[in-house]
């Protein structure tokens, strides 16, 4: 393997992309995993450069001058549009691969266990992990399939920390203009998350969604609101049904924060019946770590299961 001594009985991975910020979490579960052992890490424009993780410090590596040879899995957080012939390469090496990137969320099987994908991603040699609003946009919606109004728009204005927009040097990222600001984007329901979002929800659905950029490090809350075809006596009873055992999904009655999840692998949702209105209609709240549930430990979940690994094994809940 390139450079690293990697610890007996410990399975060897890779990371493609990982000075980016998913990249960079991605390392540090790794490092800090019971079972799986950094194999390379590879940053192009970084290249030589140390990262710590933890207690580890991993050199990064070119991409051009890995070999995948040995590596059980891959991670690759590249970008959008580079990374599925990366992953084209893994797979002809024999390494299975988990990508962070929007390149095959509409063809190969999708990251996200909480919705009835489990088998298929045990069984996957490539897996696509799910974007990060579509996570949380996806785990608060599922429950309502099936009692939507049949001519309903289900509205969803969620926020996330800046972090998801990558660490691209950006004239609109700089601390000066994000601090003490508040502001929308892709606004006209254009936003990239759609068709995975759709893809999974099925059905004829209209849905519009604004996201907003928080100045704040790390996280999204999402809010969205639902008209229903019946009114629900107990709607959190719904939800809670629907993801009972679920390690990673907290069902609770008090509305989610941010402080509620980041630095934990967690989707935390709460939902609630409007008042004053002329037809059934509930107001879901969800919230997780863009980074985490949103990306890495997400992939980190997904991981586990092509692997054979317990599913909760080396994540923060």
């Amino acid at each position: 393997m390139q450079g690293y001594a990697l610890s007996m009985h410990k399975i060897p991975v890779g990371v493609l992309g990982a000075s980016g910020y998913a990249g960079r979490e991605l390392c540090a579960l790794i490092a800090g995993h019971p079972s799986l052992a950094i194999g390379f890490a590879t940053a192009n424009d970084r290249r030589g450069e140390c990262l710590r993780v933890g207690q580890q410090a991993v050199t990064l590596v070119a991409a051009e001058d890995v070999s995948f040879e040995g590596t059980a899995l891959v991670f690759s957080a590249l970008p959008h549009g580079t990374s599925a012939e990366w992953v084209g390469r893994a797979r002809a090496a024999g390494a299975k691969v988990v990508d962070l990137s929007a390149d095959l969320r509409l063809t190969a099987p999708y990251g996200l266990p909480e919705l009835g994908h489990r088998d298929a991603i045990r069984g996957a040699d490539v897996v696509a992990n799910p974007g990060c609003y579509a996570t949380a946009i996806l785990l608060a919606l599922a429950p309502a399939r099936g009692l939507i109004a049949p001519d309903a728009t289900v509205s969803v204005s969620a926020a996330s920390g800046v972090t998801g927009a990558g660490n691209g040097p950006r004239r609109d990222l700089l601390f000066g203009e994000v601090t003490e600001n508040y502001s929308a984007y892709a606004v006209g329901n254009t936003h990239r998350h759609l068709a995975e979002i759709h893809a999974n929800l099925g059905g004829d659905l209209d849905l519009v969604f604004t996201p907003h950029l928080l100045p704040v490090a790390r996280g999204i809350l999402a809010t969205i609101t639902i008209s229903l075809a019946e009114p629900i006596a107990d709607p959190l009873a719904v939800w809670a049904a629907q993801y009972a055992g679920e390690p990673f999904i907290e069902v609770t009655a008090d509305a989610p924060t941010l402080r509620d999840v980041v630095h934990r692998n967690v989707a935390r949702i709460s939902v609630h019946a409007a008042a004053g209105v002329r037809r059934p209609t509930v107001t879901v709240i969800a919230a997780i770590d863009n980074l985490l549930k949103g990306a890495a430990g997400q992939a980190v979940q997904n991981a586990n299961l092509v692997l054979g690994l317990r599913e909760t094994l080396g994540l923060p809940a």
